[in-house]
């Protein structure tokens, strides 16, 4: 395929190739497509997750041989150069059929780090990590937020010393890592000059997930699952031809994979706010006055969310970075899910607590008990609103520590 096809068509093109490869997703059939599925809080041994993402990986590899993967990259990386609204053109089709669900390391490593290391990465790093990771055989994890240092990045005590001109020595401790016991790679935020002010001290690694002196341990959620871990780094030796961007620049590529997790943040929710409207709809008792007021807020919610995520994909096709709107978004975001928590609390009342999938063949406790947590991924709500106070109205800047 050549040039870039009109949308329509494109679409057209997309659906005609998912039936051939994938079935039809049936109607009032089990939902799991979504990015805020069931799936991601599921109760996983690591067998069975790593059973999944061999699944899933399949299925990527499919999607990526066929070309209809990697859509805004180079065909040197096996894309077709589409605009970055493509790709979700192709999961609007995509969400008609039967495909698996995508844990959040398949868009971690191809979303988050591919484009980091395409930005920040050595002509040798871009030939050796992006194609493995845009074909998704191998996988990256964020190495990122430590228990002293969730909210603020910048105050990571995990330590890189250098260990002569050729390698470093990292020691430390990170948590709420997702897909830890699946990655390949951990992109690393470490400190490597603490006499310098701690945003200019700071370096990114990639990390091999089998090196020695790496331990991954699965972390207990509220829901049951353990799709969060905490990394033990205990003096993992890493070779500087693993270090992506310049030392002590780590903060800049830092910042360049969180504003590409805040992008994706954006349509978070939507999934289950839609899945609660269907909910309202085939009750089988009248909705109350409240419950109308709520379902109503929720419908015009997702509807200002979606073009907010429009919005976003205008900036991209016009080849420039969004700025607060990727904040913006994932502040609305978390508040959709909030929301949806409430209109499924007052639809079902006390027969919550026993839902297993009876109403709409979906497991409402899985969402209450799990939205709550991305008021923290992705820089909490309280560093949105930072953001949008200092760059939008024009405050004061929080003063430097």
């Amino acid at each position: 395929m050549s040039g870039i096809p009109e949308p329509d068509e494109f679409r057209a093109e997309a659906r005609t190739w998912l039936a051939g490869v994938a079935r039809p997703r049936a109607t009032g059939g089990e939902w799991g497509s979504g990015s805020d599925s069931v799936a991601v809080f599921e109760n996983w041994t690591e067998e069975q997750e790593r059973e999944h993402t061999a699944r899933v990986q399949e299925w990527e590899r499919t999607r990526y041989d066929q070309g209809w993967s990697a859509l805004n990259w180079p065909q040197e990386y096996g894309g077709r150069s589409l605009p970055a609204y493509y790709e979700q053109l192709y999961r609007g089709e995509e969400a008609a059929f039967d495909v698996p669900h995508r844990p959040e390391i398949f868009p971690v490593t191809q979303a988050l780090v591919a484009p980091a290391i395409g930005l920040w990465g050595t002509e040798e790093q871009k030939s050796r990590w992006l194609v493995p990771m845009l074909r998704t055989d191998e996988l990256a994890c964020q190495l990122f937020s430590e228990t002293e240092a969730g909210s603020d990045l910048a105050a990571v005590r995990t330590r890189a010393v250098r260990e002569g001109d050729d390698a470093w020595v990292l020691t430390g401790h990170k948590v709420w890592t997702s897909g830890a016991r699946v990655a390949t790679w951990g992109v690393a935020v470490c400190h490597t000059d603490p006499d310098v002010r701690k945003h200019a001290g700071i370096t990114v690694f990639l990390v091999r997930m089998d090196a020695p002196g790496v331990t991954v341990r699965p972390i207990r959620q509220m829901t049951g699952g353990t799709s969060f871990n905490e990394v033990y780094l205990d003096g993992v030796r890493v070779p500087d031809t693993d270090r992506l961007g310049p030392v002590g620049e780590g903060w800049r590529v830092t910042l360049s994979v969180l504003a590409a997790e805040r992008l994706d943040s954006g349509s978070l929710g939507l999934d289950n706010a839609d899945r609660a409207l269907d909910l309202a709809g085939n009750l089988s008792r009248p909705l109350t006055g409240g419950e109308q007021q709520r379902a109503a807020d929720l419908h015009l919610r997702t509807l200002v969310q979606r073009l907010m995520g429009l919005r976003v994909t205008a900036a991209l096709v016009a080849g420039r970075e969004p700025g607060a709107e990727a904040s913006v978004g994932k502040l609305y975001a978390t508040e959709t899910m909030r929301r949806t928590s409430d209109l499924v609390s007052e639809l079902l009342g006390p027969s919550l607590v026993a839902d297993t999938g009876e109403w709409g063949t979906y497991a409402w406790t899985e969402h209450l008990l799990g939205a709550p947590g991305y008021s923290i991924a992705g820089g909490t709500d309280e560093i949105q609103r930072t953001i949008l106070a200092e760059r939008v109205l024009g405050l004061p800047k929080e003063p430097v520590r």
